[in-house]
């Protein structure tokens, strides 16, 4: 089937780390499925969401805008914690979303899997967003079947069919409108914590197990290469299914993930949290790139997407799927829509574009887990340049990405008006932010030494 407007499909994992794929470098884990994709697709290594935690990063994915401008800062939770921290009890479903404008524009649209745009009384259901069909879990209307109510939690004993549930329902989605432009957001649970799969899952890693104590306890590396793995084998399922029904060819196929890897020293993934930021410095919460820079898989061949390629130039950014996804479609964008991204339909054809517009970050609480991954406050992508810089100025670092990954060569001193300009943005940016409260230790990484407390 030949259309002049492609069909969607975009799978968001949580918590996984950039290396936390065999496509990207990680030697022990096995992702069959998405290995495939990379090969029939092209790979990025330089994406990045606009935020290290989830409600964030999806807002902005789904808006265009950076989540801050919404005082989204964290994670969605029960209401008066969200009071404490400054924030809203949702996404405002007023906002422009790609899911409400490719609906108008002849999309159907669907949503399945985690939510967590905003729970509990008074939140909006995924329906008025311009969605037409949803269930999911961390979020209020119709459940998943493994979900324990409209907040994050689980059904005892379903944690391990988190997956396969939420691709069945995507499944069933597109068959009944293979015959119409889609949009389906799959919007996996895995891999965050807390996990729990099963003796089939956790089979193939039986030599990552502590052989002693292994039928009480798995260990750490089994049990999140096992959710990794069995992941990978339901969206194995969902691109087997496109290819049954002869939608592969037209259809904008993209895998990836929310935020960084999980921290082992946050008590829900003290089970768990050994998900790879590749070689990156940073994990989940950091605006290192190991925090915020993520696997990025596309494939539409009918597109132009070049196969087996890997794109190493472009910098994409979770805030340019709305643009693109619209423009592809053909849906317009209000002018009134005051996007922070743009649009990379030219990437999207195989064709290399120069992004022109920064990314900008803010932080306002603490970064858990070792002083290392603990950033600044403040950071600012714009061409090579990466600065991060605490408001206070107490802490100026400057790095070349291309050439220093890890974050390593600070040249903050050799660099001066590198940084006052990458400063003056990220300063204007977060004037620009609603008030509200930071958590005292935001942007520190102080030990503390012996004799010092």
């Amino acid at each position: 089937m030949n259309r002049t407007r492609p069909n969607f499909v975009f799978v968001f994992a949580d918590d996984w780390g950039w290396g936390d794929l065999g496509c990207y470098g990680h030697r022990s884990v096995k992702t069959p499925f998405l290995d495939r994709l990379a090969q029939q697709g092209t790979l990025f290594t330089q994406f990045y969401v606009c935020s290290g935690v989830c409600s964030p990063s999806r807002a902005a994915v789904m808006s265009g805008q950076f989540p801050a401008r919404f005082a989204i800062h964290g994670h969605f939770a029960a209401h008066d914690l969200n009071e404490r921290r400054g924030m809203p009890n949702s996404l405002d479903p007023s906002v422009h979303t790609y899911t409400r404008l490719l609906r108008e524009s002849g999309y159907a649209v669907g949503h399945f899997g985690k939510w967590h745009l905003g729970h509990g009384e008074g939140a909006p259901e995924p329906g008025e967003y311009g969605i037409d069909a949803h269930r999911v879990n961390a979020g209020n209307g119709p459940q998943l079947e493994c979900g324990g109510g409209t907040g994050p939690t689980f059904i005892p004993g379903m944690r391990h069919k988190s997956s396969e549930i939420i691709v069945d329902h995507s499944i069933d989605f597109i068959s009944k409108h293979r015959n119409d432009p889609f949009l389906v957001n799959v919007w996996l649970n895995d891999t965050h914590a807390t996990l729990a799969p099963d003796e089939t899952q956790l089979a193939p890693y039986e030599m990552f197990m502590p052989q002693d104590v292994k039928e009480r306890w798995p260990g750490a590396l089994a049990t999140y290469y096992a959710a990794v793995t069995n992941a990978d084998r339901h969206i194995g399922r969902l691109l087997e299914a496109l290819d049954e029904m002869g939608l592969a060819d037209d259809t904008v196929f993209i895998f990836s993930s929310d935020n960084g890897p999980e921290d082992i020293h946050i008590p829900n993934a003290s089970h768990s949290g050994v998900g790879s930021p590749g070689p990156f410095r940073g994990r989940k919460r950091s605006l290192y790139e190991g925090g915020v820079r993520t696997p990025f898989i596309m494939r539409w061949p009918r597109g132009g997407v070049r196969a087996g390629a890997v794109d190493n130039e472009t910098p994409l950014c979770g805030v340019d799927l709305m643009p693109t996804f619209c423009e592809l479609a053909g849906a317009d964008v209000p002018s009134e829509a005051k996007l922070d991204g743009e649009s990379m339909a030219a990437v999207f054809h195989g064709e290399e574009r120069v992004r022109s517009t920064p990314l900008l970050w803010e932080w306002r609480f603490r970064v858990w887990g070792h002083p290392l991954n603990q950033s600044p406050a403040l950071s600012v992508r714009d061409g090579k340049w990466k600065l991060l810089f605490n408001p206070e100025r107490d802490r100026m670092e400057l790095y070349d990405i291309p050439n220093d990954r890890m974050e390593l060569d600070n040249q903050a001193a050799s660099q001066p008006e590198v940084v006052e300009e990458l400063a003056e943005k990220g300063l204007a940016f977060q004037s620009e932010l609603p008030e509200g409260p930071r958590d005292p230790e935001v942007g520190s990484n102080a030990y503390p030494w012996p004799g010092t407390f």
